[in-house]
């Protein structure tokens, strides 16, 4: 049986890359693709959600939702381009009178409990709220997995923090508390998920709608991600929040009493993973530590090679 799958993204290209995976892969069941702030601003956001399965036409169509109105210091359209999808537009049009997502992300979990397993690729707001409006959601859920914060590696907005926990480290404070117990996938173990110019331009099945469409949005990025950061290819972070789900064994985790620090002017947004003999605490998350990264762009490429 397919796993269930609600994930929450904020499109830009890497988690376009991920939503494109996962809606193509067979042995996953998107129920809901819930747009939220973060690379983009939130409107662009639900309009880029709209344009994803517009565009990629999956043969069941996830639930949609409008992401919620949160304004951020900052975005990441340096890296994604114009729009968040590399400069590229698509026919697509927005539905109107859309649910709120952490509305429509609460409904999922309680259609399908204990089936679902969230993915969240950007920033947490959406979860926070969600977790306000239904404090029971940890227990409805599956499993939650999170692709954000930074352990032992320097952050990427700041030297401590991940984008998407300095985005909103109250929400991420707030998410890692509630006793959800999620898989965390750090900076530590995304960071190594580096495609080459080749690996993202000469992909499997180059007629297939998923392959064409991933080839229009990625050329901005290369260029950006060598320009701005002095990377040749792109960091496909959100991909490994989809591969850990289809392939469980893809990363090693360790438990840990782990917290988010939601002030300080250097440290805002930053992971803090207590190691001691006697932590201040009980596990709260599953840390990732080490990953497969030859499995992942396998798992990648035999997705893709059999997309439509």
């Amino acid at each position: 049986m397919a796993r269930k799958l609600v994930i929450v993204a904020d499109p830009g290209i890497d988690a376009a890359f991920a939503v494109a995976l996962a809606l193509s892969d067979p042995a996953l069941d998107v129920v809901g693709l819930l747009p939220t702030a973060g690379n983009v601003p939130a409107d662009q956001a639900t309009a880029n959600a709209h344009t994803l399965v517009d565009v990629l036409d999956p043969p069941k169509w996830p639930r949609l939702a409008a992401a919620l109105p949160a304004r951020y210091e900052a975005d990441a359209l340096a890296l994604h381009g114009p729009g968040g999808l590399g400069g590229a537009t698509f026919p697509t049009a927005t539905r109107h009178a859309l649910h709120p997502a952490d509305k429509v992300l609460v409904e999922l979990a309680h259609e399908h409990p204990r089936e679902v397993t969230l993915v969240c690729l950007g920033p947490l707001t959406t979860l926070a709220t969600a977790l306000d409006r239904d404090p029971t959601l940890p227990a409805v859920l599956a499993d939650t997995v999170i692709v954000g914060g930074a352990w032992k590696v320097p952050g990427n907005s700041g030297p401590a923090a991940e984008f998407g926990f300095w985005l909103d480290p109250d929400a991420a404070k707030r998410v890692i508390k509630a006793e959800l117990n999620p898989l965390l996938l750090p900076l530590d173990v995304t960071r190594r998920l580096v495609f080459s110019p080749t690996d993202l331009l000469e992909l499997p099945n180059p007629d297939s709608r998923t392959c064409q469409f991933l080839r229009q949005i990625v050329p901005f990025g290369i260029r950006a991600s060598s320009s701005l950061l002095g990377v040749e290819g792109f960091q496909l972070s959100a991909v490994l929040g989809v591969a850990v789900v289809a392939q469980p064994g893809v990363v090693t985790a360790e438990p840990h009493h782990a917290d988010v620090e939601s002030r300080g002017d250097l440290t805002k947004g930053m992971l803090v993973v207590d190691v001691r003999r006697d932590p201040s605490g009980p596990p709260t998350a599953r840390v990732a530590t080490e990953v497969a990264t030859a499995e992942v762009r396998e798992y990648m490429r035999r997705v893709l090679a059999a997309a439509t």
